[in-house]
């Protein structure tokens, strides 16, 4: 038991600590092509997926999200804030859970925003995705029935990984001005 606490502790340290660190300048070129390559990677598993990318305002493209779990679990991930077609935005991903889960894996997220009010919302900070809030795991043909909920639709594909999970926790997204 004390072991869980301690490594329960020293995760969210990581994930609490890391999820405040900047991007170097320098690293912005790094960070376009990775979400290019997973926009990419993306619309070869399902093309339908582009009608997302045309008619949202706005839309958030985290490349990797590591999560690991064992009773506490977390998540972290950076990506970029897309409007326009062009990068405005550093987001940072933090998720906290706890409840049955055990393993570790990796994932790209992509978040859409239908209008204004719903990346206002977002770009104002704080902005946090309970457990209430599903993502449509991304699969040839996923996005046919997929819609948004609340002005936002999310969806996530599987890099690797495995992890088993019953847990209730939430995102919660940092927004840095590029």
């Amino acid at each position: 038991m004390r072991g869980a606490v301690i490594g329960g502790f020293c995760l969210w340290m990581l994930v609490v600590s890391s999820a405040s660190q900047a991007w170097d300048p320098d690293e912005l070129d790094k960070a376009k092509e990775n979400a290019e390559e997973a926009v990419a990677v993306l619309l070869e598993k399902d093309p339908a997926m582009q009608r997302f990318f045309d008619k949202a305002v706005a839309y958030a493209v985290i490349p990797t999200v590591g999560k690991a779990g064992f009773g506490l679990g977390g998540a972290r991930g950076k990506g970029l804030l897309y409007e326009s077609g062009e990068p405005t935005a550093q987001v940072t991903l933090t998720q906290l859970s706890f409840g049955f889960q055990w393993g570790g894996q990796v994932y790209s997220e992509f978040i859409f925003f239908q209008d204004e009010t719903a990346i206002g919302d977002f770009k104002r900070g704080n902005y946090e995705l309970g457990a209430q809030v599903s993502a449509v795991a991304v699969k040839a043909g996923a996005s046919a029935n997929a819609d948004y909920s609340d002005g936002v639709a999310i969806f996530t594909q599987a890099k690797g990984g495995l992890m088993y999970e019953a847990s209730v926790g939430g995102q919660k997204f940092k927004i840095s001005p590029l």
